[in-house]
């Protein structure tokens, strides 16, 4: 079977089952192979098998949030060199799991996969921080905490650098607050993860490429209301009237009380009205 293909039917079958039990380094990694013609996520994920292996031996039984996360850096950024660097935000293969584990070197949230599946692995509690301006992690053993950032080898961030880091991204005059610290399911981590490629896409008006990004995240959550309205305006934008008005559609069937109803439902009438003369 085509490989595309069946990466598609997975990603497909995450919608039906529920966020913990999706495997958060598969799914990424058939996003991955969509844009890599001919390639398995079988030889990746191998890979990725082998790097939990060696963070398990190199941790021993039973380690403290301290040793575990000093095993996921001996192994992961010093042992295999994975990391980041400020080139990487120019660079969309940055965001594909397969290009990352070839090349060493990726987003934040691609290298972040990497190390909450090695982590995942070996039964600790890893989840990403939906942090602004920076994918983050949190590892948590016997009660123990500690925040993260992959990007930058594994560094552990206190309350201030978190503060110092929310300014850089939002302004001097935000406070850090409760809802900076929340939890990403493994269905954001991926969304994050298409996000970026989409809003590349967009800024460099590669509407049709912006459109596949949209297809992939849609894949994940059907439902996703904003999706479907952002599908319908670039289909608007496109001239392709027939995809716009199922877009839309969609879009006013799950979102039900959103301001955006408005102006959607009367380009909606204007989209039929086209078609009807």
């Amino acid at each position: 079977m085509n490989p595309a293909r069946t990466s598609r039917k997975q990603l497909k079958s995450i919608s039906l089952i529920a966020d913990e039990d999706v495997d958060l380094a598969t799914a990424a990694l058939n996003i991955a192979v969509l844009d890599r013609s001919g390639v398995t996520p079988e030889p990746y994920l191998r890979h990725l098998d082998k790097l939990a292996q060696d963070v398990g031996l190199y941790a021993g039984p039973e380690p403290d949030a301290d040793q575990a996360l000093e095993a996921l850096v001996q192994i992961i950024s010093r042992r295999y060199g994975y990391g980041g660097n400020e080139g990487v935000f120019g660079e969309l293969e940055s965001a594909n799991l397969c290009h990352v584990i070839d090349n060493r070197c990726g987003l934040p949230v691609v290298i972040g996969i990497i190390y909450i599946q090695c982590a995942r692995a070996q039964g600790w509690s890893a989840t990403g921080i939906d942090f602004p301006g920076r994918f983050l992690i949190r590892l948590e053993i016997n009660g123990e905490r500690r925040i993260f950032d992959a990007f930058d080898g594994g560094a552990v961030l206190q309350p201030f650098e978190l503060r110092t880091m929310l300014k850089a991204a939002i302004g001097n005059d935000a406070e850090l607050l409760q809802e900076h610290y929340a939890d990403l399911d493994n269905r954001g981590v991926l969304l994050r993860l298409e996000n970026y490629c989409k809003v590349r896409h967009l800024k460099a008006e590669r509407f049709d490429d912006a459109l596949k990004v949209i297809e992939t995240m849609l894949l994940i959550t059907p439902d996703n209301a904003t999706l479907w309205r952002e599908a319908g305006m670039i289909h608007v934008h496109l001239d392709r009237v027939p995809q716009a008005i199922e877009a839309l559609e969609e879009y006013l069937r799950l979102d039900t009380s959103s301001s955006n109803r408005y102006r959607a439902t009367a380009l909606l009438q204007e989209l039929r009205n086209k078609i009807n003369t």
